[in-house]
């Protein structure tokens, strides 16, 4: 925030949408909208069209250094998740820990195996189940690559100051904390 408008300015309706912003897409959405239908609460739009759009252009620059070294990011929260558990974990693991399908971290294993970065070793009690681990060079990757990755979300972020981080992190830690309990309990 440049500080030309308040922090609550056009989310709950009377000041324009985007007034103090550098005129965001999803401002000139809700301005649409509020043409459109005049009484309209956009509130929610304002939020969640946001952060929607936040995602989709974070996800459009592709990890710049996760990139370079050959990773995606959904296999980067694999190595990821092995790891800062410290641990092996099994697949379904894997897949609670990154929030993947099953069959996404299934195909993810497979293409880190076969780079020699996960290594596979099979239950001695139940041959179903398989255990997983980083090898030395998945553990090498992960710890070179953390350190630049999060120089890049830093330089990112840098249009933000610290406490606007600090304050963006504790609302979105807040709305996600109640969307993984309400969501969740509306998907039963």
């Amino acid at each position: 925030m440049t500080g030309e408008a308040a922090p609550d300015a056009g989310l709950h309706g009377g000041a324009d949408p985007g007034e103090g912003r550098r005129g965001d897409t999803v401002a000139a959405v809700v301005r649409q909208w509020q043409a459109v239908q005049p009484g309209l609460d956009t509130g929610p739009m304002e939020i969640i069209g946001r952060i929607n759009r936040c995602a989709a252009l974070l996800q459009q620059a592709e990890d710049a250094p996760l990139r370079r070294a050959g990773l995606s990011r959904p296999e980067f929260d694999l190595l990821g998740a092995l790891r800062r558990t410290g641990h092996e974990l099994t697949p379904g693991d894997l897949a609670r820990e990154t929030f993947s399908s099953g069959a996404a971290v299934t195909k993810r294993l497979k293409q880190l195996t076969e780079r020699g970065l996960v290594e596979r070793r099979g239950d001695t009690r139940d041959r179903r189940v398989v255990h997983l681990r980083l090898t030395d060079a998945g553990r090498d990757l992960v710890d070179g690559i953390l350190p630049v990755q999060l120089a890049y979300e830093t330089a990112v972020l840098s249009g933000l100051d610290g406490p606007e981080q600090g304050e963006l992190a504790a609302l979105l830690g807040e709305l996600l904390s109640q969307l993984e309990g309400r969501l969740g309990a509306l998907r039963t």
